[in-house]
């Protein structure tokens, strides 16, 4: 792979989740230090809520709504989903004994891994390659010359143009698997 793409896409992609990871247990252990680790188990709450008011974005793209501007609903897509991640995150610290929780954790981890991917990887990539193309034909060089110089980034960024292919499928299950925590909570909860 080109360094630049490495440089430009995957290292900005890598500090984003590094920041989620790095928060999450930064708070987790404030949270500890101080007494409130009780505080973790009611995170959930919100960090759903953030989520699921971050899929304005993705009704708007498949046009259920038509109000708001798709830019401003895809930033504050990226916002509340990393924000209600972040507040899943800490909420799981408080020790998940039980399977179901841990699965829809998995699916929400690799949902966001997925998501960021769309975001930076395929965003930037695209954008790259088109500032490449335009660099050598500005050059000079003919249209073949062009497509070979710029094959190998043009194959990355077709190949990463599959990650919706993923995203919305893995989305689905963390939503079920969300979903079932959720109501086994309900089911299991002492209501005394």
């Amino acid at each position: 792979m080109h360094r630049s793409i490495i440089r430009k896409d995957v290292l900005p992609f890598l500090l984003m989740f590094g920041a989620l990871v790095i928060a999450t247990a930064v708070i987790d252990a404030l949270l500890h230090l101080l007494g409130l680790y009780w505080i973790g188990r009611y995170l959930g709450i919100p960090g759903t809520l953030l989520i699921l008011m971050s899929f304005f974005y993705s009704m708007r793209k498949r046009k259920l709504i038509k109000s708001g501007n798709p830019k401003t609903l895809l930033q504050l897509h990226e916002v509340l989903t990393w924000l209600g991640a972040l507040m899943i995150l800490v909420h799981a610290g408080v020790h998940v004994y039980a399977v179901l929780p841990w699965l829809a954790l998995l699916a929400m981890l690799i949902t966001l891994i997925s998501g960021m991917t769309g975001q930076y990887l395929l965003g930037q990539s695209k954008r790259h390659l088109l500032a490449k193309r335009e660099a050598l034909a500005g050059h000079g060089d003919s249209p073949a010359t062009v497509e070979h110089e710029v094959f190998w980034d043009a194959v990355v960024v077709d190949t990463m143009k599959q990650w919706r292919a993923v995203h919305f499928p893995i989305t689905l299950a963390f939503g079920v698997l969300g979903l079932a925590h959720i109501l086994s909570i309900f089911f299991f909860w002492q209501w005394q």
